[in-house]
């Protein structure tokens, strides 16, 4: 909670102006006259030092900035995500995976890409540096590695930044409520022309039959 005015109780503060001059240390009684006198408000602005630090400044202003300022943060803030795989994620699994992690770089996240290995699957742990590799090659598109894959216990782990947004080109799309990837999506358009029909059973060989022919008239009737 922000002290202002008559609530702040430090015996004596370091006062600041708005413009940035520096008033030194006196008394709080002091500053706090020095403040009403320019028909502002004293504001602490740093309790934790000694002595604490005051600046002179119309608060109703100083509030809105703050908020203001702190709105600003927010949105730019870089939030983690975490995406989970295993040694067995199937094609279809791995697409919707990429395709959520492409999400959650389009939105200035960065990703972490854990790969997990139970039971018999920790004597081959070379196979989940391979997924993740993949993974960094599948998504070179949307972001750069922040951190290396890595062995962590029973796990791999790396961590991709997302690429400046005018680099950012995705890959994995949304088709009929699935992830696919754009290639995939191609080679399943198949059109009704381009199946063949059925195809007949092969006729037999002319040689074969007259030789069966052939054979049954050498054999002597009972």
């Amino acid at each position: 909670m922000t002290r202002i005015n008559d609530r702040i109780r430090a015996p004596k503060v370091r006062v600041v102006l708005a413009t940035g001059e520096q008033l030194g240390v006196m008394s709080s009684r002091e500053a706090l006259a020095k403040a009403q006198s320019l028909g502002l408000d004293l504001v602490e602005i740093a309790g934790q030092v000694d002595p604490p630090v005051c600046k002179i400044v119309d608060y109703g202003k100083y509030k809105y900035e703050q908020a203001k300022l702190k709105k600003q943060k927010s949105k730019s803030a870089t939030r983690m995500k975490e995406v989970k795989f295993r040694v067995g994620t199937g094609q279809h699994d791995y697409n919707i995976k990429l395709g959520r992690a492409e999400g959650f770089l389009d939105t200035n996240h960065k990703c972490r890409f854990v790969l997990q290995f139970r039971g018999r699957e920790n004597a081959h742990k070379d196979l989940g540096f391979v997924v993740l590799n993949r993974i960094i090659e599948d998504l070179k598109s949307m972001a750069q590695v922040d951190q290396a894959p890595r062995l962590n216990g029973r796990a791999v782990a790396m961590i991709l930044s997302p690429l400046p947004a005018h680099q950012r080109k995705r890959k994995f799309h949304l088709f009929h409520g699935e992830l696919m990837e754009e290639d995939d999506f191609e080679e399943e358009e198949i059109h009704d022309e381009d199946i063949p029909d059925e195809v007949p059973d092969e006729a037999p060989d002319a040689a074969a039959t007259a030789a069966t022919a052939e054979e049954k008239a050498e054999t002597p009737q009972a």
